[in-house]
Formats: C-alpha cells, structure tokens, sequence
C-alpha cells in the first residue's frame, strides 16, 4: 500500500508477448486515473504498437518510465494486457493488484509467482458475465474485434468477390459464408460479412441466437439440435446429437464459400465441429478461418498461427486477432480495465471489498462472497 497521504501507484508496462500491439492504459484512462488521484507511471514505448506516443500519456497526467522495472516494480496497482512473466510478477511489491488477462492456471511459475508475492490477482476472463459487469467485460470487447478481423482475413483469401455483382463479362454470385458460433465475435462476424455484400449465414447450438443473427441481416442456419445451456453458454451435446449435427452440417457445408469459426468457451478447449470428412467434402476454392484457434480450433484440420490448405481447401487459424485492430481494442480494453480497476480505488486509496460479486469471483484464487 502507498504510504500516507500518497494516491494509488499505478503501473504499465510495456506487453512482452510476441506480436502484441495492444496495450492496458491509454491517454483517456491515464488522464482519468489521474483525476482520481492515482499516480500513474507508464514504460516509454508501452502504446506506440497501439499508436499511443509517450508525449500523448505525459499530457494527460502520467509519467513516463525508462523500463518495466521502474513502472511495476513499486506499484499498487498493475494493469497489463497478457500476464507479465513469472520473474516480473515475482519483483512485484508484495499484495499488489494485478488486473488483466492473466491466465493464472495456465502457468504453473505464473500461478506459484502470484501465490508467493500474495498478488491480489483479477484475471479479467473470470469476470462475471451481469449486467453490471458488461463495461468491464474485455472478452467481448476484443472479440468483437476479433470477429471483424476474422471476416477481412476471409475475404482476403477467399478466390471470389463476397458482394453479387452485375458486369458486361456477366453476373457474378455473392459469395455464400457461414459465420459458426453467435457470441459477441460470431455476431460481429455476421455484420461484417453481411457489409461486404455475401450472403451470410449464422449457425449455433443455442436457439435463442437466431433473433440475434437475423436481426444483422443473416440467416439462421437450423440443422435440428438444440444445445440452450446456462449462463449464455451453449450445453454438451449428447453423442447422438452431435453426430446428427454432424450429419447436417456436412451436406451444408458442400455448398458454403466461406466458413468463419467462433465457438470457444473461456476456459475450455474448442468444441470441434467442422471434422477433417466435411473439409474434405467442401469445393475446392473454399476457405475456412477458425478465430477459435488458440485454444485449439473449431476446426479438425485447424493449425494454430498456420494457414494450410488440404484438398484445395484453405484453412486458416489465426492468433491474437484483437490485437491486429490495436488502436480500437486498446480503446476498448483501456476502458473496460479502468471501469474495474475503479471499484479498487476509494477515496484515493486501494482497498478491497470482498463483499462485492465482481471482486470475489474475479479474483484468483476464488474468495467466497460475503
């Protein structure tokens, strides 16, 4: 904790993981978490992949630091994108806050650094999905943009125009694409396909998704398996449901262009649902773009930051799309992780109220609320 009379020490540094542009704090929310009275120190270079400059976070209140050393080290509070390394979380202060997409299982040294240095650790893929947490919810705002993304790369490979198109050589067939899985990337995906000119379709498991799709402009596609679960997230199929589904979905696919794949569970492997078979009986020009490939792929054939071609079928497995749109995702997740952090800062100081849903179920380990 800062000493007496001292605001909150908020620190960022600069993301280390390979390819990531994006970053936790911009010159909005550094002005803002001034403004509540935080001291807020930042590592030089920490927005420039977001296009950020060192000068824009000066004028809006903080402070610029040589390295990450100087940002973190004596911090209250750390914001961040991916989780810092085992060794930078270890040479934090002892109980500082850590807030961002942490992944504290998926590490055992991360977890064992959190653990020893007694971080009080908010990995924002546990945050509840409320209503009063839907500011603060970076899932959806990267996937959002994920989604977007996912729909361009699509184009970009597939051999044909998406639009229908009326020329003197003759008229040209919109491209027919299939957006699976209707969370916030799927719906994204749907809007974006329908913008360029393709006729789209929208396929998931859950029912109550179909007023979704159809409301951007997309059809429903039913294949007669209904998979409505708890909490917004689609239940196990049984074996003969999903084999029926397989069945269906494989006729469709024959006739489909273009496949953008979004089913994914926080926390779980992918569900695998287009099979190497339906690959195999797609014509030969298709492309398939899997966004759920970093935990594993919607798709069998599916290679994770790849882009492979089996049968005159392109199947591409993406990684890390938000952080290819790095200006508007750091925007969004700027102020998704400022919305949360605030519910640290009272009166100036950190404090934890453990009473409070988002805390207690965010945190990890998990605390018991109340």
């Amino acid at each position: 904790m800062s000493a007496a009379g001292q605001g909150v020490r908020v620190g960022v540094a600069r993301e280390r993981a390979p390819g990531e542009r994006r970053v936790a704090l911009t010159p909005e929310t550094c002005k803002k978490l001034v403004a509540a009275g935080a001291e807020v120190r930042i590592e030089a270079g920490a927005g420039v992949g977001a296009g950020m400059t060192d000068e824009a976070y000066r004028q809006a209140g903080g402070q610029v630091v040589a390295d990450a050393a100087a940002a973190l080290n004596d911090a209250d509070v750390v914001l961040c994108v991916q989780a810092p390394s085992a060794a930078a979380l270890t040479a934090l202060r002892e109980g500082a806050a850590v807030v961002g997409l942490l992944a504290p299982q998926a590490d055992a040294e991360r977890g064992a650094a959190i653990t020893t240095r007694k971080l009080q650790a908010f990995p924002l893929e546990r945050l509840p999905r409320t209503t009063r947490a839907q500011a603060m919810d970076v899932l959806s705002s990267q996937a959002g943009m994920a989604g977007y993304k996912a729909v361009l790369i699509a184009a970009q490979l597939a051999p044909r125009f998406f639009p229908m198109l009326t020329t003197a050589a003759g008229t040209i067939r919109p491209s027919k694409v299939l957006i699976v899985g209707a969370g916030v990337a799927g719906l994204q995906a749907v809007a974006t396909a329908k913008r360029l000119g393709a006729q789209v379709e929208g396929f998931d498991v859950r029912p109550e998704t179909r007023e979704q799709i159809e409301s951007l402009g997309g059809k429903f596609l039913d294949l007669g398996v209904s998979a409505a679960g708890e909490g917004g997230y689609a239940r196990q199929l049984t074996e003969e449901e999903r084999a029926e589904q397989q069945r269906r979905l494989g006729e469709h696919l024959k006739g489909v262009d273009v496949v953008v794949c979004t089913a994914a569970v926080p926390g779980r492997p992918a569900p695998k649902i287009i099979s190497a078979a339906m690959v195999a009986g797609m014509k030969p020009g298709s492309v398939i773009v899997d966004l759920a490939a970093e935990t594993g792929g919607n798709c069998e054939l599916t290679q994770p930051g790849e882009t492979i071609e089996s049968g005159g079928v392109v199947v591409a497995g993406p990684l890390n799309l938000a952080s290819s749109g790095a200006v508007h995702a750091s925007e969004m997740y700027a102020r998704n992780v400022f919305n949360f952090a605030s519910l640290l800062l009272k009166d100036g100081q950190l404090q934890f109220d453990w009473d409070d849903e988002l805390l207690a179920r965010t945190v990890w380990p998990e605390r018991a609320v109340g």
